[in-house]
């Protein structure tokens, strides 16, 4: 498994798509919080940690072609709203699929990807992205399936053009 750097994994939202789970309700919740928005104080005290599979659906999406600054090697590329199969919906990068080829309703999966650099030889920074690659299967219950290893390449070396996916 790739690991980021040490701060980045103390992040489990950014790393590991952790949320919570709501005690009194049994909604899934993500980003973590300290209050559900539904039961609200009556779920003090009744969250858990609960680990997201990773897998969803595109719910809505754009094709960025004109990047923030630090991300024009990128473009064009699309960013998406994906409904987690627990419910949560967040904003992601979706990669491994032709910008054409993306529709409303396409199941995707997290993937652990570099998102950028910090210069040169500075800190290369990782999170998670989705990816519309087909599955082999499904991994352990509980799991978020496994991609199909496809050919390398995704990542540019520093310095050099190219995408980050």
């Amino acid at each position: 498994m790739t690991q980021g750097p040490r701060f980045w994994r103390s992040i489990d939202q950014r790393y590991n798509l952790e949320g919570v789970k709501c005690g009194n309700c049994g909604q899934a919740i993500f980003p973590a919080r300290t209050l559900c928005p539904t039961c609200r104080h009556l779920s003090v005290g009744k969250l858990a940690p609960f680990q997201m599979s990773g897998a969803g659906t595109v719910e809505s999406f754009t094709v960025v072609h004109s990047p923030p600054n630090g991300f024009e090697l990128q473009a064009p590329y699309v960013m998406a709203i994906v409904k987690l199969a627990e419910g949560p919906k967040l904003t992601a990068q979706i990669v491994d699929v032709d910008n054409a080829d993306m529709r409303v309703g396409m199941p995707v999966h997290k993937v652990f990807r570099r998102i950028n650099q910090d210069g040169e030889g500075g800190v290369i920074h990782y999170g998670y992205k989705f990816s519309a690659r087909p599955v082999r299967g499904q991994g352990a219950k509980g799991q978020a399936p496994m991609p199909v290893e496809g050919p390398r390449g995704s990542h540019r070396s520093p310095g050099a053009p190219g995408r980050l996916g």
